[in-house]
């Protein structure tokens, strides 16, 4: 019977390359569970609290125009979150535009539209569709929704003077009187 003989030089992996490789992958894997924690616990952190200061944004509208903190400082702002493809956001546009054109003339009330996950084109037949014309601007990448802990849409958030969230509607508005009751407060004499 021969015997066979193999240099145990060439059969072997090095120990320490399979070790550190398994040492890697364990650390990967922890990564991202981690990160999942993490969004998980922010979902379930709900949307921003009532009282508490919003979390900045800069929107760019559909036209090309940016809105930041500095355009919002000091005014009442109504925060829509919506979409074209969304039913319940089109029961409450019309009244959406009827009270932002009772209000822009005094300057102190300005009302932003984000169109969460839609595309422009049908975003922007939403708009002309509704005869909206208070600033409107795509949510690129949902990084505003997600700084908001959005839920879905239609979802409105109404900031007073000092940036702090004084109203959230998780549904659409049903009347003009509504949306009002939740601004008219924040107006002073």
């Amino acid at each position: 019977m021969d015997e066979i003989t193999t240099n145990p030089i060439e059969t072997q992996t090095p120990r320490g390359s399979i070790r550190w490789g398994r040492i890697l992958a364990w650390i990967a894997l922890f990564a991202l569970l981690v990160v999942v924690a993490l969004a998980l616990l922010q979902r379930q952190q709900g949307p921003v609290a009532l009282g508490q200061k919003v979390p900045p944004f800069t929107l760019t509208t559909f036209d090309g125009q940016q809105i930041g903190p500095e355009e919002m400082a000091g005014k009442v702002v109504l925060l829509n979150f919506w979409a074209s493809w969304c039913k319940p956001c089109e029961q409450e546009a019309a009244d959406l535009e009827s009270v932002w054109r009772y209000y822009q003339p005094r300057g102190d009330v300005l009302f932003l539209g984000i169109a969460w996950t839609d595309t422009e084109t049908a975003s922007l037949g939403y708009i002309e569709k509704f005869d909206i014309t208070y600033p409107n601007g795509p949510d690129l990448g949902t990084s505003i929704s997600q700084a908001y802990r959005t839920t879905g849409v239609p979802e409105t958030y109404i900031i007073d003077k000092n940036g702090l969230l004084t109203s959230v509607k998780p549904s659409p508005y049903t009347s003009q009187a509504e949306i009002k009751a939740a601004i008219d407060p924040l107006l002073g004499p």
